[in-house]
């Protein structure tokens, strides 16, 4: 499976940059930017994603193959040490990766990161009982509009709403320049289907998913530190227990969801603390 990677360059040790379903490395363009002084910053797409092949099967999209992507890409780039900053999805399998290779993740920065042992509660936002699938996420991402006639229409609605109206313009750049691919007919369409995203948050509810990764945090072999947002639409008390199972303390940023990229110049300072911490 060919996997597309962004590498900014810089200096330093390696960083790698882990996204949420449905985006891309270029989400974090702006982050990645002002952290080449201190590092070689390189995003990658997880399969599905932005430049990378489409997943075979369904089981491609478990958290342990996509995080042996992961590992492959950095064995292509010579990268035998490195720090993760994970984003939601992005911290599930970055997770993995610390399991699946002993060693290789020195520092793990979990931002909101989908590593959770499901219980009672977890329904009303992963699964409930409405919508068709029994999954209120992934029923969200299969009426997710695919085609647009242009980046400058797709950038211009995603503005307009939640979740991206609070991110930052350069954020919201960087996914409308690598996360819609160009079609013959001169419109542009959605790297990462609305079939493909639906199916991680089916899979990220499963245990092959946020469960996987939850129990690996208790035996982490990286210096772990983990974020969220306090105005996030995940509950608080998801992520004290993913701190607890990690034994570090949480750490509460002033956001939602996608607090990393509210503020980049704050951004670029939370993960320059986590990281020399």
């Amino acid at each position: 499976m060919r996997h597309a990677v962004l590498d900014w360059g810089g200096s330093g040790e390696p960083l790698v940059l882990l996204h949420p379903n449905g985006l891309c490395a270029g989400f974090f363009d702006p982050l990645a930017r002002r952290l080449v002084g201190d590092h070689r910053v390189v995003g990658l797409d997880l399969r599905g994603h932005g430049g990378t092949d489409q997943p075979r099967t369904r089981a491609d999209l478990a958290y342990a193959p996509m995080a042996r992507g992961v590992l492959g890409v950095l064995d292509a780039l010579g990268i035998t040490g490195c720090s993760i900053v994970g984003e939601s999805l992005g911290g599930g399998v970055a997770t993995i990766v610390d399991r699946e290779r002993p060693g290789v993740v020195r520092r793990l920065v979990l931002c909101e990161a989908i590593a959770f042992d499901w219980g009672a509660g977890a329904a009303a936002v992963a699964g409930g009982d409405e919508g068709r699938s029994g999954n209120f996420m992934a029923d969200l991402a299969r009426r997710r509009r695919a085609v647009w006639p242009d980046r400058a229409a797709a950038r211009a609605r995603y503005s307009a709403g939640p979740p991206f109206d609070a991110v930052s313009a350069e954020s919201l750049d960087g996914y409308v320049r690598w996360g819609l691919r160009d079609r013959p007919d001169g419109q542009v369409e959605l790297a990462c289907p609305p079939e493909t995203e639906a199916s991680l948050f089916e899979v990220s509810s499963e245990p092959e998913g946020a469960e996987s990764a939850f129990a690996h945090l208790p035996s982490v072999g990286a210096r772990a530190v983990v974020f969220h947002g306090d105005a996030s639409y995940l509950p608080a008390p998801w992520f004290q227990a993913q701190a607890d199972a990690a034994g570090v303390p949480l750490r509460a940023v002033r956001g939602g969801h996608f607090f990393l990229q509210e503020d980049d110049d704050r951004a670029a300072g939370l993960v320059r603390e986590a990281l020399a911490g």
